[in-house]
């Protein structure tokens, strides 16, 4: 399945491993669980911290993201 940034929309994704990805544009990490896009920050340790609280449930369902 091709996706779009669940941030900002961007087509230009990279895979990082089984349903996890990574945004060139807005440098977010998001991966596909269930029906469910998890986002998160990459911070300068290399850490990850969720974005999840930012969007609604509604906007990180996958069929809002898939091309």
């Amino acid at each position: 399945m091709n996706y779009a940034c669940p941030n900002c929309r961007t087509k230009n994704i990279g895979k990082i491993g089984s349903h996890q990805y990574y945004c060139w544009e807005c440098y977010i990490e998001f991966g596909v669980q269930g029906d469910v896009i998890k986002m998160y920050e990459v911070e300068e340790d290399g850490s990850l911290t969720s974005l999840d609280d930012l969007f609604t449930l509604e906007k990180r369902h996958v069929s809002q993201h898939v091309y």
